[in-house]
């Protein structure tokens, strides 16, 4: 896949099948490895774009502060550069809020929202517990295989991991790929913890899906239901006892409700 110079750094990213345009946005520390269970599917039906998010994967990774707001400028920086005017976007995660910055700052460019495990931050923000984000930023010392072993229950089911032994371990080489340094995740976690669109979100004046597993840890899912009652045009889906890598681990029904709700016209 190429890379396209934008807001002074060099994005890495991908174009996969044909039709509306779709962007789809990662969240903290991933790269495009992640959305494996996402491209084959989607591309089917949209012309998808991913890419890689300033500090992660093989993106550049400049030494500075990051913001959510600076991840949204990438982003429409890229769509401009690759000629894609307006288009459907899905965030997870860290990438949920640059989703909504994205909507916020260039509405003109966003058709529909969906919004994945994620949240509006800010006073609203229900936070992970300190023994789960100790857990989470509890990296010292540790490889960066020990450090995908250690959170595997905060991304999947327990019922999920017991049942998937070969799956998991397909999943940690794969994550394993252009694996993020110590110091950029520092600089994309210190944006996540200054996100804040509580007083903005309604603005928000387009189609928007919120998706959350009812299980999730890291990003709890009264986020969503916080988002739900603050974006206008929003409706709210729970994944029954998933967590945090639910658009992994029910992919299926996952993309299925992303393919309808992009391609409705209500």
């Amino acid at each position: 896949m190429p890379k396209q110079k934008v807001n002074g750094i060099e994005i890495y990213y991908g174009v996969h099948g044909q039709g509306d345009p779709l962007v789809l946005i990662m969240g903290l520390r991933r790269n495009v490895e992640w959305w494996y269970r996402q491209i084959p599917t989607l591309s089917k039906h949209f012309r998808v774009l991913v890419f890689d998010n300033r500090g992660a994967g093989r993106t550049d990774k400049p030494k500075m502060d990051y913001s959510i707001r600076l991840f949204a400028d990438d982003t429409a920086g890229l769509m401009e550069a690759l000629r894609i005017r307006k288009a459907n976007i899905l965030g997870v995660s860290m990438g949920g809020y640059i989703a909504q910055e994205l909507a916020l700052n260039y509405p003109d460019r966003v058709k529909r929202l969906v919004l994945a495990c994620t949240g509006p931050g800010g006073e609203r923000a229900v936070l992970a517990s300190p023994e789960r984000l100790k857990k989470f930023t509890a990296n010292e010392g540790l490889t960066p295989e020990e450090i995908l072993r250690k959170d595997m229950d905060i991304y999947f089911s327990d019922e999920y991991l017991k049942k998937n032994h070969e799956k998991m371990e397909g999943f940690i080489k794969l994550s394993l790929r252009y694996y993020q340094p110590p110091d950029a995740f520092e600089r994309q976690f210190a944006a996540c913890l200054r996100h804040d669109t509580v007083n903005r979100l309604n603005r928000l004046d387009v189609p928007t899906l919120i998706l959350t597993g009812d299980d999730d840890s890291l990003v709890p899912p009264e986020n969503s239901k916080i988002l739900n009652a603050l974006i206008p045009r929003s409706e709210l889906v729970f994944f029954p006892g998933k967590r945090h890598c639910f658009f992994i681990e029910e992919a299926d029904r996952f993309n299925q409700m992303a393919i309808d709700f992009f391609q409705s016209k209500s």
